[in-house]
């Protein structure tokens, strides 16, 4: 295959990447800084050459709210911060279970159980431990999406007993690059966060880890942030954009804004592509506040191929329906390799034709999976 936009830096790189050689920073840097009518249309392309032509959708549950003695400036569930968000425990497993089959029906081919904590701790809260074990074999046997987690820092062992209880994907989100990450976060390290990943991996469960963007990063901090994610090997990379929280570090800094345009958005997803050619791109949290509703078609028309649906951890989303006919809007089709479903059907549900308004498949939202 050969690609060409006259723009000999797109077109070298896409070039090398077809011919299945990674991309460095010095280009990866020289690629973020072209014009995005030409950077979309070539990561367009690379995603058609690797991928399947369709869309991944994952849904999450808030399984436990707020309350996380991390600092980290994004996110409203942390107690350094005075939200005025709800706050609850584990929820029963029953009720993920119920979250779980909502968001089967509604088209997600995965299903995350998601906590605000630094880690749920197998030797410090054994009831809840115990709890989370309970939930991952409701859903593993009563559904047929697979089951992801985000529960934090995890120890060795307790990635190799959620690796054996059929955790597919462990979601733990580095949000930034090393150089910017202490400019976000203060009460735990960028290599805290890296270790959790690898041991992740070694456990074997495949990696779900992603950046915020808009949290006053320059261009170059997030293409370190996915360079680190690549050194380290991911399947699944969720793009977050900030939604400011009021009352948190980030939101009284920024006000109601992401510190990112929308052509920056585009940019980087496309460079996202091109750096991680057979890696589903997911576009996450933020985009609804930060994407016009028609606009919100063309990071998929950048290079993504993944989304998460439904509502965040502490704040909405749109309905499962408006997702796919956006999905449908940039050509593409909704996957459904693990969960057969109708779109005309969820689309129709989104719009109160056939049992009302669909319920949401998450309990609360933030901008990003995990904390």
């Amino acid at each position: 295959m050969v690609y060409e936009t006259g723009n000999r830096t797109v077109d070298e790189s896409v070039a090398k990447v077809l011919d299945g050689d990674q991309l460095d920073r010095t280009e990866a840097l020289a690629l973020i800084a072209q014009p995005v009518e030409d950077l979309a249309p070539a990561a367009d392309a690379v995603r058609a050459h690797f991928g399947d032509g369709t869309v991944d959708a994952c849904s999450i549950v808030n399984a436990k709210a707020g309350n996380c003695a991390e600092d980290c400036g994004f996110c409203a569930q942390s107690v350094h911060f005075d939200t005025g968000i709800d706050t609850y425990d584990f929820l029963d497993p029953e009720e993920i279970l119920a979250a779980a089959k909502r968001a089967e029906r509604d088209g997600a081919q995965r299903f995350g159980i998601v906590v605000a904590e630094k880690g749920v701790s197998k030797e410090k809260r054994p009831d809840e431990w115990a709890d989370v074990l309970r939930a991952i074999r409701l859903v593993r046997d009563e559904t047929d999406v697979e089951i992801d987690a985000s529960l934090g820092i995890l120890t060795e062992e307790e990635a190799e007993i959620l690796a054996d209880e059929g955790i597919n994907h462990y979601n733990h989100n580095i949000e930034t690059s090393p150089r910017y990450f202490p400019e976000i976060v203060s009460t735990h390290r960028f290599e805290d966060r890296v270790k959790t990943l690898e041991r992740a991996k070694a456990a074997g469960m495949d990696l779900c880890a992603g950046v915020i963007l808009g949290m006053g990063e320059a261009p170059t901090d997030r293409v370190d942030a996915v360079l680190a994610l690549r050194d380290i090997g991911i399947s699944s990379l969720p793009v977050n954009i900030l939604n400011p929280v009021a009352r948190t570090a980030l939101g009284d800094e920024l006000g109601s804004s992401a510190d990112i345009t929308t052509e920056e958005i585009i940019k980087t997803i496309a460079v996202y592509r091109l750096l991680l050619p057979d890696v589903r791109v997911r576009l996450t949290g933020g985009r609804e506040v930060n994407l016009d509703k028609d606009e919100q078609h063309l990071p998929f028309e950048a290079g993504a191929d993944g989304i998460l649906t439904g509502d965040y951890l502490t704040t909405e989303g749109q309905s499962p329906g408006d997702d796919i006919e956006i999905v449908e809007r940039a050509g593409l089709r909704p996957n459904m390799e693990a969960n057969e479903f109708d779109p005309e059907v969820v689309k129709s549900r989104s719009k109160g034709v056939t049992d009302g308004v669909a319920e949401s498949a998450t309990a609360g939202g933030d901008t990003e999976l995990d904390d």
